[in-house]
């Protein structure tokens, strides 16, 4: 993410448009305790996965703000459990740019890390793919990024683009500062993650 940010920042695929982000997890249900499958008590999918794909379209589209276009859940394969929600989806729109969301608790069990997270980031003049955590049939390790504009087509290893996320984050909280993200960034992803939750449910009951 951190080299993803600089590429944009730098104008390499030109103005973001589109952002699609895509969460599955692993399940694990052995290991849950009774609250993760309770949505009044976890929150449910959207509002605790759905939170960072929100975080990422609004910081790489430059929005302070964004409408839900789309939001629903679904129970498709735990019913054993009814009230959980396996599976999930959000689309929203700001002023310039527009996202889609995919959640799930999917992951299979063959996959060796918790999930093929990726994002896909559409440019005007280019795109930019990461997958975070696995590049399946690809390169070993984690940390890729993929690039292609009017100049480049390549795979860029950013394991060595280093965390100045967190960094930031704990001088923030020592010293009052907003380097990390603003504040208002972080209560408005909060409350769209939660108006998503809350536009899915009420589709639900």
């Amino acid at each position: 993410m951190t080299k993803a940010a600089e590429l944009v920042a730098d104008g390499a695929i030109g103005t973001v448009v589109q952002t699609l982000g895509l969460g599955p997890h692993r399940l694990n249900r052995a290991t849950r305790p009774d609250w993760f499958w309770d949505p009044a008590q976890s929150g449910g999918i959207l509002a605790d996965i759905g939170a960072h794909q929100i975080d990422q379209f609004l910081y790489l589209t430059g929005s302070t703000d964004a409408d839900i276009t789309l939001a629903t859940v679904q129970n498709t394969a735990t019913p054993q459990n009814p009230e959980f929600r396996d599976f999930g989806q959000i689309a929203l729109r700001s002023g310039s740019a527009n996202g889609y969301i995919r959640l799930d608790w999917f992951t299979a069990d063959a996959l060796p890390t918790w999930g093929d997270g990726r994002l896909f980031i559409l440019g005007t003049e280019g795109t930019i793919e990461l997958r975070k955590y696995v590049d399946v049939g690809g390169e070993p390790g984690t940390d890729h990024v993929f690039l292609t504009n009017g100049t480049r087509c390549e795979r860029i290893d950013a394991s060595d683009a280093g965390l100045p996320y967190f960094r930031n984050l704990t001088g923030d909280i020592r010293k009052r500062t907003e380097k990390a993200m603003p504040q208002r960034h972080a209560y408005k992803v909060t409350e769209l993650a939660i108006r998503a939750q809350m536009i899915a449910d009420e589709q639900t009951c």
